[in-house]
């Protein structure tokens, strides 16, 4: 089996994203820290592995990774037969519609602005930007209320199985569900809260998003 290392900070979205793949296949890596937040990600030696400073990166018996979409394909062909892909056409494509819903539109105003203004800010000695907070529910609230017109409802987002798209939304909800704006984000999305209610008890994400 290929040497498998993920580079990035324990806490990312994205890094929980792709070890709460390679953890449900059961896979063995290794993860070697970036930290984002004293520079460490820009350092020459990283921007070595990828030039963009972003996280994470993974590397697979010396060649390097990087791109979430990128890596959790990969990972999902060659770990686990693609079964975390669903092999229906049009299911596959809402897969991929959902994730590119949270990189376009969920992520930047749930976790960018929402996330880090009521949980890290403060933590910093800083106080809350209100305003960007407001302007920030509504196209969050937007993101949500869309991928719940693409969940089925039964368990996982796509059906029965668990697929990419749940890895990519779970990280993301452990942070936002932190935050007085869940509420107001979630109000229209009962199917969304239901499967959230299921996932965030699962093992694997209890393990990984501790």
């Amino acid at each position: 089996m290929a040497k498998l290392t993920v580079y990035g900070t324990p806490v990312s979205t994205y890094v929980r994203t792709v070890r709460l793949l390679l953890e449900e296949a059961g896979a063995d890596y290794t993860l070697k820290g970036v930290d984002i937040f004293n520079g460490e990600s820009q350092s020459a030696e990283y921007l070595a592995k990828n030039p963009f400073g972003k996280i994470p990166t993974l590397e697979v018996d010396g060649e390097l990774l990087y791109e979430t979409t990128a890596i959790t394909d990969y990972l999902d062909t060659v770990l686990a037969d693609n079964k975390f892909s669903p092999s229906d056409p049009m299911q596959s494509a809402r897969m991929r519609q959902i994730m590119a819903i949270i990189d376009s539109y969920l992520y930047p105003n749930a976790i960018l602005t929402i996330v880090i203004q009521r949980l890290i800010v403060p933590t910093q000695g800083g106080k809350t930007d209100e305003d960007k907070v407001k302007n920030a529910v509504a196209p969050a609230k937007t993101a949500a209320e869309a991928i719940e017109s693409l969940t089925v409802g039964n368990k996982y987002l796509l059906g029965s199985e668990v697929s990419i798209a749940d890895f990519y939304l779970i990280p993301v909800f452990i942070y936002l569900s932190q935050t007085p704006e869940f509420e107001a984000i979630t109000a229209q999305t009962p199917k969304l809260l239901t499967w959230w209610d299921e996932v965030s008890q699962l093992p694997i994400v209890k393990k990984v998003c501790a």
